[in-house]
């Protein structure tokens, strides 16, 4: 056998593969014996059928398989030892005339190879690293619902503002039917606010959908709608009013404080405000981590220049794809899929160059402290290690697992390494600016 390849330019190359009698001959001959060993063809007892029969009915398709496999072991063989970083597969050449009748054969492979490049990672104008605080307001207002949600309700007979109602909405046209509760304050309409502040108890209340609440999505809730009808709603529904509530909000007392945190964890106002705030911002880092590493990664690909095998690649997704494609459509689907594949070869680069693979010990104890952190929001904070490590072994023998958990941990380490490494400046907001600021 003879492997030889010749570049095209500096993406694209040729690797033609030589097999010659000698490669396949004697697995061709072993696998026909056995057939002939266990051949049942009438007028032959087993075992004694001419090898010639044996050859006619089966050689060619022996030697068909054989030769691909012969050919795939030694193409993969080659790229391994020849280092070549290739996208997409080898995709085998038209070959039109091939002769299988022939003793010696020629193959040829056309291969698309990754680009050589540069990584800047210090971008000139600097990208931002926001640190997102939980503001005064902001848990003032946590504080609020939390007395909310954990206050009593009192029975009243007339509604006013800041009340709970609790009725039927009707509609015989639309055949609408149906019973919910909802806060005053979720009414939009000045006109239903006013109608149905100072009613009573068994009153009904005759009322518009159209603008009724904030966002016509509510009357799928409130008035159970389908999705379609929802939009424009504009009909008259009535509202028979069964019970009115005032929420009288929860005292902030250590009863209150051990049922949100557990005994003496919280002791005080003050502290509770500080662990509102401490909590809030552990999850508000996740979210400029994103944001930074989608920031990062948006500056990588824009400004990381290298040229693709584009016409290799746009041949190997319209050969390759489930379904047949069109020069076209192959096209459309390079075009989507582009910028995606300049980033990973930006991140394997980095991922390469900096060691910052995943080892599978690392990926146990992120799975252990994923596992931890599950078990605490159930009130398991001190589990036990030998629970945690059964559990552990579970998780990572589901591949879908490991890969979910694989790209948490990467995506960790590539934003430690890009706050080590990038040009950063930091941008302290609350979180409310924040989301104005990043999502308009």
């Amino acid at each position: 056998m003879n492997i030889t390849r010749e570049h095209i330019d500096e993406l694209n190359a040729i690797v033609k593969v030589d097999i010659a009698k000698e490669d396949y001959s004697d697995n061709v001959e072993k696998i026909l014996n056995d057939y002939r060993k266990n051949a049942n063809i009438p007028g032959f007892r087993k075992g004694h059928v001419p090898m010639g029969m044996v050859k006619k009915q089966y050689g060619k398709a022996v030697l068909v398989d054989e030769v691909n496999k012969l050919l795939q072991e030694a193409l993969n063989k080659y790229l391994t030892e020849e280092k070549l970083d290739v996208l997409g597969n080898p995709l085998p050449k038209a070959q039109d005339n091939l002769n299988w009748d022939a003793e010696d054969f020629s193959f040829e492979f056309e291969l698309g190879l990754a680009p050589s490049f540069e990584i800047d990672l210090k971008s000139k104008k600097a990208i931002t690293h926001y640190n997102i605080i939980a503001d005064d307001k902001m848990i003032d207002e946590q504080v609020d619902r939390i007395q909310k949600q954990y206050g009593k309700l009192v029975a009243k007979d007339t509604v006013e503002e800041g009340d709970e109602i609790t009725g039927v909405f009707a509609n015989e046209e639309k055949e609408i039917e149906n019973k919910t509760t909802l806060p005053l304050e979720k009414i939009k309409s000045k006109k239903a606010v006013k109608a149905l502040t100072g009613a009573k108890v068994g009153e009904v209340v005759e009322l518009s959908t159209k603008g009724l609440f904030e966002d016509d999505h509510d009357l799928i809730q409130y008035l159970k709608v389908e999705h379609d009808d929802a939009h424009g709603l504009d009909i008259t529904v009535h509202f028979t009013i069964e019970e009115v509530n005032k929420r009288e909000p929860a005292e902030l007392n250590q009863e209150l404080f051990d049922k949100l945190f557990g005994a003496d964890v919280v002791t005080s106002a003050e502290e509770l405000k500080a662990k509102i705030k401490e909590d809030s911002e552990k999850q508000f880092v996740q979210q400029a981590d994103q944001k930074l590493l989608n920031d990062v990664t948006e500056y990588l690909v824009e400004n990381t220049k290298f040229d693709l095998p584009a016409e290799f690649l746009k041949k190997w997704i319209q050969e390759t794809g489930e379904q047949a494609l069109s020069e076209e459509q192959a096209s459309e689907e390079y075009e989507k899929s582009e910028k995606g594949l300049r980033y990973q070869l930006i991140e394997g680069k980095i991922i390469t160059d900096n060691n910052l693979q995943v080892t599978f010990e690392e990926l146990k104890d992120f799975a252990k402290d994923y596992i931890k952190m599950q078990m605490a929001q159930f009130g398991q904070t001190e589990p036990e290690e030998e629970a945690v490590e059964n559990i552990a072994q579970r998780v990572l023998s589901n591949q879908e697992e490991v890969k979910r958990l694989s790209d948490q941990l990467m995506s960790q380490k590539l934003i430690t390494f890009y706050k080590e490494n990038t040009n950063l400046k930091t941008k302290e907001l609350s979180y409310n600016d924040f989301v104005k600021e990043v999502y308009g």
